[in-house]
């Protein structure tokens, strides 16, 4: 049976009892439990369409993109752990990593077909403009790299994903406050890194 096929499954074993744990829906899903993995679907499937429909935008994609987070979800659900962070936050960032994922893979695409179009040879000036922004892309991931866990979490969610900071507290499930924090403290070790003035 192939995943596709699996998930669907999966769905119409959900039960009308819903799950109000997600954790708890979570670890069973984990062991095995195709009716806490339906009730788990349930209870996030449009969280998860959400969030997957603003990073691609179109909503055949988002549809495609959730139905392969919920796969991904199945095969990794026995690694959740809850000791180290909330059920919607881990469900909400496997999500938006699959459709950023998406996103950078259609951006490849797309660069690829560009490239083989262009037969001429580019002028000096696209060269080094294309450099320059390749060694700037480059300087910015290695500042992200450079931040917590939390910090390059929530300034990806805000600055890359486009979400607010209720949003980014919505899906990490912590406090507004604590995500403003985390990305102002983030930005100035970016800016200090990158060694931009204020």
């Amino acid at each position: 049976m192939n995943d596709v096929a699996r998930l669907r499954l999966l769905r119409s074993a959900a039960t009308s009892a819903p799950v109000d744990d997600l954790s708890a829906a979570l670890v069973a899903a984990g062991r095995g439990d195709e009716r806490a993995f339906g009730a788990l679907y349930d209870l996030t499937v449009r969280t998860v369409f959400g969030i997957v429909r603003r990073v691609v935008r179109d909503p055949a994609m988002a549809e495609e993109i959730t139905q392969e987070v919920y796969v991904e979800l199945w095969k990794l659900a026995p690694r959740y752990d809850a000791d180290k962070g909330s059920a919607s936050g881990w469900i909400a960032t496997i999500a938006h990593r699959r459709a950023v994922d998406r996103v950078r893979s259609e951006q490849s695409r797309r660069d690829r077909e560009v490239a083989d179009g262009r037969r001429a040879v580019p002028d000096f000036d696209i060269v080094s403009e294309t450099v320059g922004d390749d060694l700037e892309r480059e300087r910015v991931r290695h500042a992200l790299g450079l931040l917590s866990e939390t910090q390059r979490e929530a300034v990806t969610l805000a600055y890359y994903g486009g979400h607010t900071y209720r949003e980014v507290a919505a899906l990490l499930d912590v406090a507004e406050g604590t995500v403003k924090t985390r990305i102002r403290d983030g930005m100035i070790k970016m800016r200090d890194q990158l060694g931009v003035t204020p």
